[in-house]
């Protein structure tokens, strides 16, 4: 049986391909149209899906939405009364697309598949998509569900228990009190973009104090001992405005929101660590209240705010639970993938057989390119590459490139599905280099300097360099690095403040290490990702160090690389040292100037 998961129309567009209960593809429409969080209908998505499962459409045997439109059109319209006549501006922007589009899915989806399938369209609610995608591909046979987000229909937070085939959501908090929504008004006022910059607002966070915790559990947030929690809606203004918050919150604070342009400042660095506190303790407190009422021993975890690898790495070290397993797609993308395995055990009862690791696969269900493929786009972009026959050649030479400080970008295999890049779309580094994360940000990411990077080390020797023992294959646990592996700071270094604190190296790992000796971590493994496993293996043998710098391959404001094209245009256009796509492997001084480059790398450098 074939079944298609989508999300679309508000944030993230994907489409997952489910055969039989089985992951074939899954992929985010970003990639194929450049859009980054393109909302329209995920008709490239939903094509690689189909050719990956060797159908068409018409051998669909259901197709299946993440959410309910008629519950969510319910909420903005009861929203919207409830505040009128405030709000007319963001009533008026938002109706037409919902009466042209959000209200007709049917009709949109039956348009967007060509109108060739005749199957029957279900349509699951938003947080039931979440669960079912963070429990159906677990390795768990029972555990308690955790979903957080910032709003689906009405719900916000819920929580339930999985087991066997079948998923029960207990309880839940309504819209508009919403911990993501709590968190994203920060990420705002701190001159970051919603939906995106929570990150950033994330990796901030270790440069100040929470000296402002107190002010947010006194004014903005009332948590109770099961955690849940209602927000003072006095101080916000996204249920009737187009804005996150207003001018009393602005006061409470002690200044307007941040430009984008603007410095950052250390009550910035303050305002980010004060909300990452208060965010981590709803977490804690909820997670307790449902292991005290579910009495199980294992968590699944998704929604938008399971992607803070912070507090899940603090929801670890506080052992509430004995295992947690987070869905890596666990914003709307991965619902399209909930939606899709709802449909096919809660739906259809079809029963349910866990595997020992997942049935993720490593998260690698985006596209490939075969070798002719990748030949024939790096031939019309003109490109100079040599050839490598053997895996164990390759794996070496760009362990040797690394090792001389070189910056490489990594294309290979099949994409990654979520936002994180897992060693098939990466950019590498030497993570024993203390220039390297200024080097990443500033001449390849072309973005903020404060921000850190994570991680990626052998299966097995996470332990070595970090305070974890667990594995970590999706880089959705932040562990801190061992304190036989830390420097000896300077007593200059011990007092100073903010973005100066970046100075100075704090392990013998710097590149990796933040300010607050953490890393985000990803572990890999020789049967997931073998490809990967051998470059870290031959950089170990060189230097022995087991572990690289990983990051997203892209430049700021782009999706992640989805074709060899993308590539080398990411290549050429930034000063990343060496380029590997399959088997191919590109020297920058060998290559043609390509027109444009130069003046784009000086315009962003020049920001910068």
């Amino acid at each position: 049986m074939n079944i298609l998961g989508l999300s679309a129309f508000y944030h993230d567009s994907a489409a997952v391909l489910v055969r039989d209960g089985e992951i074939v593809a899954a992929a985010q429409e970003e990639r194929f149209t450049r859009k980054k969080h393109d909302e329209r209908f995920p008709e490239d998505a939903v094509r690689y899906c189909l050719e990956a499962g060797g159908i068409t459409n018409g051998d669909l045997d259901a197709v299946v939405f993440y959410e309910k439109p008629m519950l969510k059109f319910e909420r903005l319209l009861e929203t919207y009364l409830a505040f009128a006549p405030r709000g007319l501006l963001s009533f008026f922007r938002a109706m037409p697309q919902w009466l042209q589009t959000k209200l007709h899915l049917p009709r949109e989806i039956d348009k967007g598949l060509g109108g060739d399938y005749a199957g029957p369209i279900y349509f699951s609610t938003h947080h039931e998509a979440h669960a079912a995608s963070a429990f159906f591909p677990s390795p768990f046979e029972e555990a308690a569900i955790l979903t957080m987000d910032g709003v689906g229909e009405w719900t916000t937070t819920s929580w339930g228990v999985g087991r066997g085939n079948r998923i029960e959501l207990r309880a839940e908090i309504r819209f508009p009190h919403s911990l993501g929504l709590l968190y994203s008004a920060f990420t705002s006022y701190c001159g970051f973009q919603v939906n995106s910059g929570e990150y950033k607002l994330m990796g901030l966070a270790p440069y100040g104090e929470p000296r402002f915790a107190d002010l947010i559990r006194e004014h903005l947030i009332e948590i109770k001992d099961d955690g849940s929690f209602r927000l003072d809606q006095r101080y916000f203004n996204y249920c009737q405005g187009l804005t996150m918050t207003n001018a009393r919150f602005d006061a409470l604070f002690g200044g307007p929101p941040r430009n984008p342009d603007e410095e950052l400042i250390q009550r910035h660095m303050d305002v980010a660590a004060s909300i990452q506190a208060v965010t981590e303790d709803v977490v804690l407190k909820m997670a307790g209240h449902v292991r005290r009422a579910t009495g199980l021993k294992s968590l699944c975890l998704a929604g938008g705010v399971a992607l803070n690898c912070v507090a899940n790495g603090r929801l670890l070290r506080e052992g509430l639970f004995e295992n947690i397993w987070i869905q890596p797609a666990a914003g709307d993308a991965g619902g399209a993938l909930g939606a899709a395995l709802w449909c096919w055990y809660q739906v259809q009862n079809n029963p349910r057989r866990p595997r020992r690791e997942d049935s993720q696969r490593g998260s690698y269900l985006g596209p490939e390119f075969t070798s002719q493929a990748v030949r024939e786009e790096l031939d019309a972009a003109h490109a100079v590459y040599e050839v490598y026959a053997k895996e164990e050649d390759l794996a070496e030479e760009m362990a040797a490139e690394l090792a001389q400080g070189k910056i490489v970008g990594h294309f290979s295999g099949r994409a990654e599905f979520g936002p994180r890049a897992l060693g098939h779309r990466s950019l590498l580094g030497d993570p024993r280099d203390p220039h390297m994360q200024r080097r990443m940000n500033l001449a390849i990411k072309f973005r903020e300097s404060f921000r850190p990077f994570a991680p990626a080390v052998k299966e097995g020797s996470q332990s070595e360099y970090f305070e974890m023992t667990t594995e970590s294959p999706y880089m959705l646990l932040v562990a801190s690095v061992r304190p036989d592996r830390r420097a000896q700071l300077c007593p200059e270094n011990n007092n100073v403040r903010g973005f100066a604190r970046l100075k100075a190296a704090r392990s013998d790992i710097p590149a990796v290490t933040h300010v607050d000796y953490s890393a985000r971590v990803q572990t890999v493994s020789a049967d997931r990702s073998p490809r990967f496993h051998a470059i870290l293996s031959a950089f170990e043998r060189r230097t022995g160090c087991p572990l690289l710098v990983n990051t997203s391959f892209n430049i700021r404001g782009e999706p992640i690389v989805h074709s060899p094209g993308d590539a080398y245009r990411c290549f050429m256009f930034t000063d990343m040292d060496v380029l590997v796509v399959g088997d191919y492997l590109m020297r920058k001084e060998g290559q043609p100037r390509m027109p444009g480059a130069e003046k784009y790398r000086r315009q962003f450098l020049a920001r910068d």
